[in-house]
């Protein structure tokens, strides 16, 4: 059974900062991509940040500076460390997985593994 278990998420506030761990099991992810997307209330789910197999990261635009995402292949996770959140950055976060020529971050639906979603809440 393949899972992607998401943690770390919690209520802040902001300018505080939270780290976002992913754990995946039950599959061989080897040369997948990696990466978290969000969806806040009444808006689409987006794109946040992912990392190669190999170890290069890419970001939104409003994260960057703020937001490091990494990976550790032994392990089978990938992790987001959040710093100086804002309370625009309120979502659940998803955890996600694919291979690269099936990766997108326009229509992440079309990705084939995803975690539950884990809830951040950053107040004012």
């Amino acid at each position: 059974q393949v899972q992607l278990v998401e943690s770390g998420g919690g209520l802040v506030q902001a300018g505080d900062s939270l780290r976002l761990s992913c754990a995946a099991s039950g599959h061989t992810f080897i040369g997948y991509i990696m990466g978290w997307f969000r969806q806040a209330p009444g808006k689409e789910r987006e794109f946040v940040a992912a990392v190669s197999w190999s170890g290069s990261p890419w970001y939104q635009e409003s994260v960057k500076g703020r937001f490091t995402i990494s990976r550790d292949n032994a392990k089978s996770t990938v992790s987001l460390q959040m710093n100086s959140l804002k309370p625009e950055d309120t979502a659940v976060y998803y955890c996600a997985a694919d291979l690269p020529g099936r990766w997108t971050t326009g229509t992440p639906r079309r990705l084939n593994f995803w975690g539950q979603g884990t809830q951040v809440t950053v107040s004012s």
